[in-house]
């Protein structure tokens, strides 16, 4: 196998990082590893066109991860992010994917199941790059609901009186909600089609960040009308609202 795409790894125990950097190496990918989460921005902040993919521990020397990520977020907000921590509490994962991140593993992972998500969240990037020209004048670059004011564009939403910065990846799932709406989404179809990850696979993470989405668009988030979860079905958009069932 022989890729281009260039992987920064931001992790400061040095021998997990080098066994990361020779796995990644022998997979054809050009890595560059930091331990220093200041120095991971610097390098972002020069030179973000040149790196595909951030591999990032959370616990760092000078910044932390989460720190990290939401600077990445506001100089770039394509990059995708897979997160490498000790820390497995729920509100760990979910600070996690609210900053920015796009999957989050827990150490020790297995290297199989590593290798696998690279390579998906590096095909889901280029295929969002080459998709963005043909599909760009098809698609709305606003829309409203129940007072909200969505703008895809500057990735940013004004609801329940307070303006939002929303990721890339809450865009993607916010435009397929409101792309299908009133229909019961399977988390499969999520997964497939958001994440680009398989639908199998077992991750909790369309329901973090559903619940992200209910706590900027939901009156009452614990009783939501617009995003709804289908018991044994999925999830479902009712823009003009719904009681939950």
């Amino acid at each position: 196998m022989s890729t281009h795409e260039h992987i920064l790894v931001v992790e400061d125990e040095e021998h997990l990082a080098m066994g990361i950097q020779f796995n990644l190496v022998a997979d054809g990918y050009r890595v560059t590893v930091l331990g220093d989460g200041r120095e991971a921005v610097k390098l972002l902040t020069a030179s973000s066109r040149d790196v595909d993919l951030v591999v990032l521990d959370l616990m760092l020397p000078g910044m932390s991860g989460y720190a990290v990520c939401e600077s990445l977020r506001a100089i770039d907000r394509e990059i995708p992010v897979l997160i490498l921590s000790a820390r497995t509490l729920a509100e760990d994962r979910t600070r996690g994917f609210d900053v920015g991140a796009n999957q989050y593993m827990s150490k020790p992972f297995e290297l199989d199941e590593f290798l696998s998500r690279v390579r998906n969240l590096l095909a889901f990037s280029r295929h969002k790059v080459e998709k963005v020209a043909s599909t760009l004048s098809q698609r709305v670059s606003s829309y409203e609901f129940a007072g909200a004011k969505i703008d895809f564009d500057s990735f940013e939403v004004q609801a329940n009186g307070e303006s939002f910065r929303m990721t890339q990846l809450e865009m993607s799932l916010l435009r397929y909600f409101i792309e299908n709406p009133g229909r019961v989404i399977p988390r499969r179809e999520l997964l497939e089609n958001v994440w680009q990850m398989p639908g199998g696979i077992h991750t909790r993470a369309p329901d973090q960040f559903i619940r992200r989405l209910r706590k900027i668009f939901e009156p009452d988030p614990a009783e939501p009308r617009y995003f709804l979860t289908i018991r044994d079905a999925g999830y479902r958009f009712v823009p003009q609202g719904e009681a939950a069932g």
